[in-house]
């Protein structure tokens, strides 16, 4: 097959795909701007930040996971004009959100604990507990904005909930900025102001999202409630087999990251600083490639249920092709940039320098971060989720934890061994999971046509 006919589906993805990018940078940019103002409080702070947010992060994967479920039963109920299925999967979907982000919050207030157990600085942990009982409640509006979020991307609307993310982040800084620092008549409140921050953003970021899609034409039909669509346990269920495996897959990803968080924190404040700081760098360059992997959910789902399986897999192959030419001029970027990007956050010289070293590994592992979330939304698509959370498993805890536990010791590599465990627990997932891919859309490709030839 030409190369033509991958490189035409660039446009088709990419304007799938750059709302999603741009939302979910929104949520990356939330914690720069958390970041880059309490950094100017200094390494403390900024390192509690990130203790914070580590628990707060297990705790998304899992419900952002489950929300996942919904995007490819929508997309393969629109791909079959099917409205009365989709409204279904939606109602049902919301419910279930709003569950895992009570669930969530009270998990989070009973794991506080745990932070004291974790050989981390005293300072740190006495800073990051105030700061976790705030986030943890934003949790609850945070899973329901997801819910229309899925919603609205199984349809193939993804501006929407870019829309939302952009304005709540500027509440996000306006409120950063009164609080953390006392401005004006607000009170200084340091690391819990910008808690509250996070929190009152994320409220208007529901509100928002839900009047602005209420109102639109397309998605009218989907807003009309009926209670005895309220309950089907056929729904729930199909929801939950989705649901659990992709919580579970985002789980092993988010934990070993957060692991990172933990395993530099062992080493001092000041590892701990510079290890924050990359980690929301290539977190910002990774939700373009979660841009390009719910466009391969959106699209692979529709073809799925067109039950067109040869542009399935063309179309699928232009979206791995994309995310490695993007992810290949960030990993230069990084590399050229290295000096001055972590200059952004703080002027602690030791933390910029460490930050430096860590991004050159950064560099070196974006190609296969952003290839296994884009081969991982495929596979969504297809509604094959058990065998990947395998993958995702032996890669990032077989793989890639170990790695970081024996090189990330100050008498090995220190730092630099943690993020090796990652470069090694993200290029396997990558790998098994295209050789997943590739061997389950051939063969379904191959049932198909074997079907049409006996039919003919």
């Amino acid at each position: 097959m030409q190369l033509t006919a991958y490189t035409k589906e660039f446009s088709r993805n990419l304007n799938i795909a750059y709302p999603v990018m741009l939302g979910q940078l929104g949520h990356v940019l939330v914690g720069l701007a958390d970041n880059i103002m309490v950094g100017r409080l200094g390494a403390a702070p900024l390192a509690a930040v990130s203790l914070g947010n580590s628990l707060v992060f297990i705790a998304l994967s899992l419900g952002i996971g489950f929300s996942f479920a919904i995007t490819p039963l929508i997309a393969e109920a629109d791909g079959a004009g099917d409205i009365e299925t989709g409204k279904s999967y939606f109602h049902h979907g919301v419910i279930m959100c709003g569950i895992n982000g009570i669930f969530l919050f009270i998990l989070l207030l009973l794991a506080k604990p745990i932070l004291y157990h974790l050989d981390q600085p005293p300072e740190v942990v006495a800073l990051a507990i105030p700061y976790l009982e705030i986030v943890a409640f934003s949790l609850i509006p945070l899973m329901l904005f997801q819910a229309y979020k899925q919603f609205a991307d199984g349809l193939s609307e993804t501006r929407y909930a870019m829309y939302a993310t952009i304005v709540a982040n500027l509440v996000n800084v306006l409120f950063n900025y009164l609080l953390i620092y006392g401005i004006w008549i607000f009170p200084r409140l340091e690391l819990e102001g910008a808690a509250i921050g996070t929190l009152i953003s994320r409220f208007f970021m529901l509100w928002f999202v839900w009047e602005i899609l209420r109102r639109k034409k397309k998605f009218r039909k989907y807003f009309i409630w009926s209670r005895k669509e309220l309950l089907k346990t056929v729904i729930f269920k199909r929801l939950f087999l989705l649901g659990f495996p992709s919580a579970l897959q985002m789980l092993f990803e988010m934990a070993i990251f957060t692991a990172t968080v933990f395993l530099a924190g062992t080493l001092g404040t000041i590892p701990q600083a510079a290890n924050q700081i990359a980690l929301n760098l290539a977190s910002m360059t990774f939700m373009v490639a979660v841009g390009l992997g719910v466009t391969a959910t959106i699209r692979v789902g529709n073809q799925k249920g067109k039950a067109n399986f040869r542009d399935l897999r063309r179309i699928a192959f232009s979206t791995f092709f994309l995310v490695f030419l993007i992810e290949a001029v960030f990993a230069l970027l990084f590399i050229v940039f290295k000096d001055w990007l972590p200059t952004w956050y703080i002027d602690n010289p030791e933390v910029l320098f460490l930050a430096a070293q860590l991004l050159v590994v950064a560099a070196l592992f974006q190609l296969s971060d952003g290839l296994q979330v884009v081969i991982l939304g495929a596979l969504r698509g297809l509604q094959d989720v058990k065998i990947p959370t395998i993958i995702s498993f032996i890669a990032y805890w077989i793989i890639g934890f170990p790695v970081s536990f024996f090189l990330g010791k100050e008498a090995a590599f220190g730092s630099m061994g943690i993020w090796f465990g990652l470069l090694a627990g993200l290029t396997a997932s990558a790998v098994m999971l295209y050789i997943r891919f590739n061997y389950l859309s051939n063969k379904l490709l191959l049932a198909s046509e074997s079907k049409s030839a006996e039919v003919t």
